[in-house]
């Protein structure tokens, strides 16, 4: 599914609901994407007009394990997603190909 910008949709129960009821999508993308490139990924991909976009970065998390030498002590990478609010009347069906 990965087009460059876009690596997966976020399809999670807030998620959907925000779909339904806000007409708006959240995809992973890659961290030096920005809203112009996310835009036309978008449109391009599911032939929808996006109205906005709003970007959040999601910090690393902690992560630490017990090995035989001691703790290991690390951070997991950072990861941004992206909002897209669509026009009205336009919508995305995931699950079109399942």
């Amino acid at each position: 599914m990965s087009t460059g910008v876009l690596v997966r949709p976020l399809v999670t129960e807030k998620n959907t609901n925000l779909g339904t009821k806000l007409n708006k999508y959240v995809f992973m993308v890659t961290n030096d994407a920005n809203k112009i490139q996310i835009k036309t990924a978008v449109e391009k991909m599911y032939g929808v007009k996006v109205e906005a976009i709003s970007t959040a970065i999601m910090p690393g998390k902690n992560k630490q394990r017990m090995t035989k030498t001691g703790v290991l002590k690390g951070v997991k990478g950072y990861k941004k997603k992206a909002i897209v609010t669509l026009a009205k009347g336009e919508t995305i069906d995931f699950y079109a190909s399942v």
